[in-house]
């Protein structure tokens, strides 16, 4: 249960995209992108008045009381947590697997960055002895632990951590003086919102959390980049807000005015916008349980997904018969994957897991469809699993993996 220095396999250069939906934008923020193509004046350095509000009042929603100052914005998650990360220092803890772009954000500046296993409830948290025996065996190596990167709705295992777990993970950080940030991209994707519960660390350690979101998971089209930030504290922002705006002003990483009028509209949550996004999690819902059910069919393992656009498969059981066909880790199932399902596939090395592991991320965003009117078709739809497009897609999936299995 040891963590392991964060290794990249392949350039920084390259990285998965995340799952995005696969839905059309949305007309009223569509609209309101291009009400603000006209203005002429950038954006601030951590976003302006009105994104800023629109982002203390979402967080309000949720039970995390944000004043607007406490907030910042910039073009994306990417430059967001190279920030954070730049603005906290030190080394570097995050659960395996973890989001794809989190490792490389540690490299580019050169900071040491550990893996720690997760427990077999779920992803995106860390075991909280595993974290506990790391930092330890960390800072008798010389080094120096400060932050701990997590996701409550998580990137790439589609899991929610159970409030128990999460808490004692954040004990055990808060309590070795760790500083915690939680990525809550996917918490408004959960695919069961009445059955899943879904708490912030901000809730439980409000003084050690800074909470990440990128736009992209739940309301805003991937191509328009946008993501927030909510730094701790009721009193006047801390130094490291002070230090995450110059880090951005240095790097210009500033919101593009229109997809920041688009962004603030998102945060408000219209009635269209709460619309699309509580439907696009029940397609979605719908469409990864049947392609889960299709994995376990053929005998490979997945965790139920829970919440965003994916799944995360484990076709280890496949390994003979994979060999067979020249794939013996996961950058070899990656390009088979790929090839095979016409779509990108992503190799559990990309999320920080083990190269010799056979595991990957699959989608569901392609499964809805390769045109527009297919996609809405799909949303659209009392049954999405009845729609022949869909149906295609599920069953060249199975398919491929059913090909897979011991004769």
């Amino acid at each position: 249960m040891q963590g392991t220095v964060a290794e990249g396999h392949g350039p920084v250069r390259y990285g998965p995209p995340a799952p995005g939906p696969g839905l059309p934008v949305l007309t009223e923020l569509t609209e309101r992108l291009t009400a603000g193509a006209d203005r002429i004046e950038p954006e601030p350095p951590g976003g302006g008045p009105g994104l800023r509000e629109a982002a203390a009042g979402y967080w309000l929603r949720r039970g995390l009381p944000t004043a607007p100052h406490h907030v910042v914005a910039a073009p994306g998650a990417q430059p967001l947590l190279t920030a954070l990360l730049g603005a906290y220092g030190g080394d570097v803890l995050m659960p395996r697997p973890c989001p794809a772009w989190w490792t490389p954000q540690a490299r580019l500046l050169g900071r040491p960055a550990y893996h720690v296993p997760t427990p077999a409830e779920c992803g995106g948290v860390p075991d909280p002895y595993a974290l506990l025996e790391t930092i330890r065996r960390v800072r008798a190596e010389g080094g120096r632990p400060r932050l701990l990167l997590l996701s409550v709705a998580d990137d790439p295992t589609a899991t929610v951590a159970p409030p128990e777990i999460l808490r004692e993970a954040c004990e055990a950080a808060v309590g070795e003086g760790l500083h915690i940030i939680s990525d809550e991209t996917w918490r408004d994707t959960v695919h069961r919102p009445h059955e899943t519960m879904v708490l912030s660390p901000a809730e439980m350690c409000p003084d050690d959390v800074t909470v990440l979101a990128d736009l992209g998971g739940a309301f805003t089209p991937p191509g328009w980049p946008a993501a927030i930030a909510r730094f701790p504290g009721a009193a006047p922002p801390s130094p490291r807000l002070a230090r995450t705006l110059d880090i951005l002003t240095a790097l210009g990483a500033v919101v593009a005015a229109p997809v920041a009028a688009a962004a603030a509209l998102a945060l408000t949550e219209p009635p269209p916008v709460a619309e699309r996004t509580r439907r696009a999690a029940q397609l979605h819902a719908r469409v990864a349980a049947a392609a889960h059910h299709a994995v376990l069919d053929a005998g490979a393992l997945a965790r139920p997904p829970q919440t965003g656009c994916h799944l995360y498969a484990d076709l280890g059981p496949f390994r003979t018969r994979l060999a067979e066909r020249g794939v013996t880790d996961s950058m070899d199932l990656e390009d088979y994957l790929t090839a095979r399902l016409a779509t990108p596939t992503p190799g559990g090395h990309r999320f920080g897991d083990e190269l010799g592991a056979l595991r990957v991320r699959l989608a569901t965003g392609p499964l809805l469809g390769a045109t527009r009117t297919r996609r809405l078709a799909s949303l659209d739809a009392t049954d999405p699993l009845q729609l022949p497009h869909v149906r295609e897609a599920l069953s060249r999936l199975a398919a491929a993996l059913a090909e897979l299995r011991d004769p």
